[in-house]
C-alpha cells in the first residue's frame, strides 16, 4: 500500500509515550503513529450496512420481561430434558 506524508500537532506528552513504546517494542515512532491513526479510521468508518439487523419474524412489538424470562426457562429445559437431542 502506498502512504501519503501528512503532517499533525502532537502533545509532547502523548510523543514522549510514544517514543518509550517504540523503544520498548523495538520499532519506530512512525509506525505506532500509523497504527493510531488506523484505528481512528476505523472508528470513524461508516458501513454501507448495519451491523445488526432484523432477520426473524415476531409480533413487531418489543416482549415483556416476564415473556422473556418464560422463553428463557424453557429454552433452559429443552437442553437440560432427559431423552432429548440438543
Amino acid at each position: 500500500m502506498s502512504m501519503k506524508r501528512t503532517n499533525v500537532y502532537a502533545d509532547p506528552e502523548d510523543l514522549a509515550i510514544i517514543k518509550e513504546a517504540a523503544k520498548r517494542r523495538g520499532i519506530s515512532e512512525a509506525e505506532i503513529i500509523r497504527q493510531g491513526i488506523h484505528l481512528a479510521a476505523m472508528a470513524n468508518r461508516v458501513w454501507d450496512e448495519p451491523l445488526f439487523s432484523r432477520t426473524f419474524e415476531g409480533s413487531g412489538r418489543t416482549q415483556t420481561k416476564a415473556e422473556v424470562r418464560d422463553a428463557v426457562a424453557d429454552a433452559v429445559c429443552r437442553e437440560t430434558d432427559p431423552g432429548t437431542a440438543a
